[in-house]
């Protein structure tokens, strides 16, 4: 039997040791681009997600503003009941200025109650310029100075963004922080210069996984 040389032996011993060496780094190669490649992917994924999750609930909130103006505008004040917000009610403000301690707020019953009792009559704020008290029934403030009619195909919508600016300070984003609102508004007309806009303000709050009305905020020209 022939025996190698030592040298021989040194050297065989060395190719094993560099080819395990080789195998062991390839093998783990192959183990780390798999993880990689998923984390680049995921990433995306859920941020595409959350875009359309926000896009879907801006456009339920629209149709639910359309169909609350729709029903002022045709005097169907009665069938906005369910949209009021069930433990906060519903608030009226005038102006852009939103009074917490002076604007009227009903609950669903009392909202109820009013449209079908039009003989008690309400105080509900003072008039630009004048000075006067605003007094008169629920329907009669719904249907003269609400007037959800002159919003027209022609106004413009928008969401949580106020395109109206006047005298009046607009302070809904301090008193409804955490709320959405949906605007509709008219940009006058050529006769008076623009000076007869018109902007109402539909403000929504989440409960219990739904939106509701807590506010209808009006906007005009002041003085």
């Amino acid at each position: 039997m022939m025996t190698l040389p030592v040298f021989l032996k040194k050297k065989s011993t060395t190719l094993a040791s560099s080819s395990l060496v080789l195998f062991a780094l390839a093998a783990t190669g192959c183990q780390s681009t798999p993880e990689s490649s998923e984390a680049i992917v995921s990433q995306p994924t859920s941020s595409s997600s959350t875009s359309s999750n926000t896009d879907i609930s801006q456009q339920i909130l629209r149709q639910q503003a359309l169909h609350i103006q729709q029903a002022l505008a045709n005097g169907d004040y009665a069938s906005i009941t369910n949209d009021i917000h069930p433990t906060r009610g519903v608030r009226f403000s005038m102006y852009a200025y939103v009074r917490p301690e002076t604007d009227k707020v009903f609950s669903r019953d009392q909202f109820t109650q009013y449209l079908q009792q039009s003989n008690i009559q309400f105080t509900w704020g003072e008039k630009d310029g004048t000075g006067d008290p605003l007094v008169m029934p629920l329907p009669t403030y719904l249907d003269t100075w609400v007037n959800a009619s002159v919003f027209n195909d022609n106004s413009t919508i928008s969401f949580n963004n106020s395109q109206s600016i006047g005298n009046s300070i607009n302070n809904l984003n301090k008193i409804y922080k955490n709320s959405d609102f949906v605007e509709f508004y008219s940009n006058g007309s050529e006769e008076y210069d623009g000076m007869d806009w018109r902007a109402i303000r539909l403000v929504f709050d989440e409960y219990q996984g739904k939106h509701y009305l807590v506010a209808i905020i009006n906007d005009q020209w002041t003085i």
